[in-house]
């Protein structure tokens, strides 16, 4: 049954119909989850659909499971070039060549690279004439055989079984997916200069893949991440100090916000309109949250009743807290007026509850 979806998804690919292709072979991985070569060939049908995230994660696991794939090398190296992480794309083509080192498109592409870095750097003594006359010339696209993607691949990514959510610092993005339960390794977590891949396989539960390409670039040697008993914290290291507008890259988003991460300290409060970037307090925050939470909450009882006097006394005038001062001290705490003509002129008298009696204690 595999071996026909494979056939047929070759069959799609071949005739350009690679929404098809991709389905049949996320079907075919369903039943055989562990033919490497199904995840390479499904890796290049996302590249033809320009889902390079999950292109990346489709090649990862190819070479997870079969280290010696030179093809998948490359298929990861194209999308991470069409992502423009070029530093990742060469050292997946550096692997590559070194596993096949008779096959020239790994050394070109290794070139293509190192001129594109050099772009970003600024650092001309890498590139060459060439590619100084014309810096425009976009990444390339590798195509691998056409006539030859049989490649199992693994189903399409399921919806999300955990939740997720971010926050940040100046000079990181924290990630909590909330997992609860989950054993440490059950959870694998890659990283690439601008791609986040988290995979769950937890026993009992759903695959979850989580495969988002970032708003800006991280340093994956500085990334970690921890699992704990309720949830998946997974830290960022930000390549620069830039405020995100999301978790997820955008084209939408053309300018992004620098944090002077030396000027702005966490005592540092402007008094005043200021157009400088603050850094987030989230410890404040969510003291400030809780606070208000615990605000809101019913009370009842005498909790109810202790929280209602204050409330009077806080808001009365001066005559009607020395009144509930007197009428209670003199009253043993069984009198209670906000009467100032009243408790003045006199000795406020107990007034026990019905069935209960004043007992005067000596000592």
């Amino acid at each position: 049954m595999a071996s026909d979806l494979e056939t047929k998804a070759k069959e799609a690919f071949i005739d350009d119909h690679f929404e098809l292709a991709l389905h049949l072979y996320s079907q075919a991985i369903q039943l055989n989850p562990k033919h490497a070569e199904l995840y390479a060939d499904r890796a290049q049908a996302n590249i033809k659909l320009d889902n390079l995230p999950e292109a990346v994660a489709d090649a990862n696991k190819a070479i997870e499971l079969d280290p010696s794939m030179s093809k998948a090398y490359l298929r990861k190296a194209t999308a991470c070039m069409k992502l423009e992480e070029y530093q990742t794309a060469k050292s997946a083509l550096e692997t590559g060549a070194a596993l096949a080192p008779a096959e020239s498109r790994f050394s070109k592409l290794i070139k293509e690279c190192e001129e594109r870095i050099a772009e970003e750097t600024g650092d001309l003594s890498m590139q060459t004439p060439e590619a100084l006359a014309k810096n425009d010339v976009p990444a390339k696209e590798i195509e691998l055989d056409k006539d030859q993607p049989n490649l199992e691949i693994e189903a399409a990514p399921p919806k999300p079984v955990y939740r997720y959510e971010f926050y940040q610092k100046p000079e990181e993005v924290v990630v909590t997916i909330f997992a609860k339960g989950t054993p440490h390794d059950c959870v694998k977590v890659d990283y690439g200069e601008q791609i986040l891949s988290v995979a769950i396989n937890a026993p009992g539960k759903e695959a979850y893949h989580f495969q988002p390409r970032l708003f800006a670039k991280i340093i994956p040697e500085k990334c970690r991440y921890d699992v704990l008993s309720t949830k998946v914290e997974i830290r960022l290291a930000k390549a620069e100090p830039i405020h995100w507008t999301s978790l997820e890259f955008s084209r939408e988003v053309a300018i992004t916000q620098r944090v002077n991460v030396s000027s702005v300290s966490a005592s540092q409060r402007p008094s005043y309109p200021s157009s400088k970037p603050q850094r987030v307090d989230w410890d404040k925050i969510e003291a400030q949250v809780k606070k208000e939470q615990e605000k809101d909450e019913k009370l009842d009882g005498d909790a109810a009743l202790n929280k209602f006097f204050r409330d009077i006394y806080k808001d009365a005038d001066e005559d009607t807290r020395r009144a509930m001062q007197k009428s209670f001290v003199e009253s043993n705490g069984t009198v209670l007026s906000t009467n100032w003509k009243e408790v003045g002129a006199k000795k406020v008298e107990g007034s026990p509850p019905d069935g209960m009696e004043m007992k005067k204690w000596e000592y």
